[in-house]
Formats: C-alpha cells, structure tokens, sequence
C-alpha cells in the first residue's frame, strides 16, 4: 500500500477537478477526494450540475478547472464545445472527460476502456449475440467495446427509432424497438434502476434475465440495480456498473494528475466511495 502522504492545504495553487452531470452524485467526489489525500496531491474534486452547459465549459477554461467527468447528458452536447478529441472519444462520438491543458480543452472518453477491459476479465465469448438497451453516450461506448472484442451478433434495443438506427448502423449491428425475448449477453445502457425516479424498475423482464449467460450493468448507484439482482439470483456472469464507474473513475484520475495510483490504494478509494469504510 503506497504510504499516506500530508496533503497540501488547499491555496490558491490547489488545483480544481469537477463533473457536469444532469443528477450528480457523490462517488467521484468521494473517490477523487480520497486519492489526493492518501497520494499527498494538492487538488480538489467537486460535482455540479447545470442548465447551461456552454456556460459551464467556457468557466472549465475561464478558471482553469484542470478537469471534467462528464455523464448523461452532456456526453454527446459538450463535443463542439472543446477544441478537440482524443482517440477513445472521436471514434465514438462520446465525451465522458474533459482535461485542460493551458486553456485547451480535449475530449477523452474512459467509459470505452473500462467496459472493454471488465469483458476481457469476465471472458465474455465474442460469439454470444447480445441485446444492448439505450442509444446515448454510454450505450456508444458499449457498442463500440463489443464490436472490438469481435462481437458480432448483436442487436441495439431503444424506442427511439432515429437514434437506435443509427447506433446500430454505425457499429454494423441490428436495431428493433423493444427488447423481445432477449439474448445470451444482455447489456442495460439506459437510466433505467438508477437512484431515483426509476430505481425499483428492471431493465429487462424476469424471464429474459432467466435465459441470458451474461448481465451487463451500467448503472453504478444503486451498486445493486433490480437487473443486477435478478441475473445474480439466477447465478449469471455478471459485470456491474460499480465496477465500470471506478475503472473509468481511475483512468480519469490519472488523465488528470499523471499519477497511477497502486491497486491498494484504488481499492481503498473505491471502498471509501462506496460508503463501505470512512
């Protein structure tokens, strides 16, 4: 475990990282947070939201915010509003971090790299066809991480016809309107079991989560979503949106400061995030 270092009083060289999201929550606050104190690094991590998002990227670059998590759904909205795109976003069309160099706002999308890394881990089989619910950034993200792995039988659930067309045609899958009877790979991209309004809902129905090998989460808080708790009680592989959120969370991180910090240290912040220690 990397020994704890003293943290820098907070000054006018402290730098400020922050995330845009329509219902902000507390993981990457308490996240960021805990990682710059454990790691001695002179910054600070604070949530908002908005209603005026040119408004907040231009403050980004007015007040020299070093970085910006950005979630639903600002993901696509933010792109004209930066000077450029890394790899990972402009292959996607999908903005999840921003990071400020000297004014200079580039666009990254981590989302990607941990949903890729998480289905290398589980040794999802390329050859099962899946069922991706959503159309926005997130199921983007997915999408482009399955088609990568080899995943080719795969079809784009989402009632918007226009956008759910043309995710599907972009990645070279198949799009229909409602989920049907599923797949073996079922993937929820969508709000649906997050905190709030929608959280006692489930993302796909009983039966098809009973027939399906693979329950793939998105959503991180509630860390156990209806779907999640469904496909675990049918002893399915799952990958749940806990563990999305703090490898994206950790690649944000380390975007923002240079810094990598050591599993230890990762899992420490990720428990502290969680509400699981103080």
């Amino acid at each position: 475990m990397t020994a704890r270092q003293p943290r820098p009083p907070i000054g006018r060289d402290t730098r400020l990282c922050m995330s845009l999201a329509a219902r902000p929550g507390n993981f990457g606050s308490r996240f960021h947070n805990r990682l710059y104190e454990r790691l001695g690094l002179d910054y600070i991590y604070k949530a908002f939201t908005t209603e005026d998002l040119d408004g907040a990227v231009r403050g980004i670059r007015a007040l020299g915010v070093r970085g910006c998590a950005v979630s639903m759904p600002f993901k696509e909205a933010v792109i004209p509003l930066l000077d450029g795109l890394a790899g990972s976003a402009a292959a996607i069309d999908s903005v999840n971090t921003i990071v400020n160099d000297d004014g200079r706002l580039t666009g990254y999308n981590t989302d990607y790299s941990a949903v890729r890394d998480l289905l290398d881990r589980a040794g999802v089989d390329p050859a099962l066809p899946f069922s991706l619910r959503g159309s926005g950034g997130m199921a983007k993200a997915v999408a482009a991480a399955l088609r990568d792995r080899g995943h080719r039988r795969g079809t784009i659930v989402a009632r918007n016809a226009d956008k759910g067309r043309a995710l599907a045609a972009t990645y070279g899958f198949e799009w229909q309107a409602a989920v049907g009877d599923g797949a073996a790979v079922l993937v929820n991209a969508t709000p649906i079991g997050m905190s709030g309004s929608d959280e006692a809902a489930l993302a796909f129905a009983p039966d098809v989560v009973t027939r399906c090998a693979v329950a793939i989460e998105v959503v991180a808080l509630p860390a156990q979503t209806p779907f999640l708790r469904a496909a675990r009680a049918a002893a399915k592989v799952t990958i749940a949106g806990a563990d999305v959120v703090v490898l994206q969370a950790l690649e944000q991180f380390v975007l923002y400061t240079g810094v990598r910090p050591g599993g230890d240290d990762v899992a420490h912040a990720a428990a502290f995030a969680r509400g699981e220690i103080d």
